[in-house]
């Protein structure tokens, strides 16, 4: 079989009803299948599957596997020779999957490719490609200052915002889609489960370019990402938002010095407590009302992130 897709869902039915509407729509010259696990949502997404695409293997998790082990589970019961990640929050443009799997094929180095991401809007979602963290573009990552300075090197985002229609080479692709040749996967042991969410696509396109491959960014698949439909939610804002802090932590421990950690750690405290100054200060000029007001939500999670730099936040310990 030329190619294994597979969707991890958590609480994301809609989303993912449209996502495998639009990959059959485009796929007509290579054989595949598609396995989609839910990571204990029950959100009634077998029913829906049963009843629209009863052709697709179903995998139902009792517990929340995180995002690397439950694609990892799905990936041992796959036959493809290619395997796509791909998130339940996605829809296919064209033939995006096949052009994906071309290039793969095509390009002798590459263990890894991924697509063009575009918001709900049609605006590029610059983190679809991005450089291996470090500390200064950890300290710096926003949304403003990436579209204030889109083509810095820290981002390592440049292939986004040139006219070149070509694979190019980059660190790391989106786990949102993400294609890799079974053999490489295999090789390099399958996502990395040190992590619950964020960071094992950085770890595994990493593990792959150490292995001797390289990771190239498809320009001319285009996959809409309406974004984290699943970790979006203000009841688990903070969550998420100590999760990213954790899974870069852990990334670090995994590949720098234990003084390159420390100083990650020391360099959040700081940054941490000047934004929860700064937000406070606009707290009192411009006022706060009612108890959703996005300035309170801001201090919150800024708040939690302070208190993981101290070594609080104590709960992320059990994913």
């Amino acid at each position: 079989m030329d190619l294994s897709i597979i969707i991890v869902n958590w609480n994301s039915k809609e989303y993912l009803r449209k996502c495998l509407a639009s990959i059959m729509t485009g796929m007509h010259r290579i054989e595949y299948e598609i396995i989609v696990i839910d990571n204990a949502s029950f959100d009634g997404c077998e029913e829906m599957l049963r009843r629209h695409f009863p052709q697709i293997r179903f995998i139902q998790s009792n517990e929340n596997l995180g995002f690397a082990r439950a694609n990892n589970a799905a990936f041992k019961v796959s036959k493809g020779r290619n395997i796509l990640f791909l998130n339940p929050d996605t829809e296919i443009e064209d033939a995006a999957i096949e052009t994906l799997s071309r290039s793969l094929d095509a390009l002798p180095d590459a263990g890894i490719v991924g697509a063009s991401l575009l918001n709900s809007d049609r605006s590029v979602q610059t983190s679809c490609i991005r450089a291996f963290p470090t500390i200064l573009n950890q300290l710096l990552e926003s949304d403003a200052l990436r579209h204030a300075f889109p083509k810095a090197g820290m981002w390592g985002t440049g292939p986004l915002f040139t006219e070149d229609r070509t694979p190019a080479e980059v660190d790391a692709v989106s786990g949102a889609s993400l294609m890799i040749k079974r053999s490489v996967f295999e090789a390099v042991g399958m996502f990395s489960t040190d992590y619950f969410m964020y960071s094992e696509d950085i770890d595994l396109c990493l593990k792959v370019r150490e292995a001797g491959w390289k990771t190239y960014y498809v320009p001319s698949s285009v996959i809409i990402h309406h974004g984290g439909t699943s970790s979006s939610q203000s009841s688990v804002s903070v969550f998420s938002s100590v999760m990213l802090l954790e899974s870069r932590w852990r990334f670090f421990r995994k590949t720098r010095s234990p003084w390159y950690c420390w100083s990650y750690r020391l360099a959040l405290c700081g940054a941490s407590i000047v934004r929860i100054g700064l937000v406070v200060l606009m707290w009192l000029v411009y006022g706060l009302r009612g108890r959703g007001h996005p300035i309170r939500n801001t201090v919150k999670r800024w708040l939690a992130r302070l208190r993981w730099t101290l070594g609080g936040e104590g709960w992320v310990k059990r994913y």
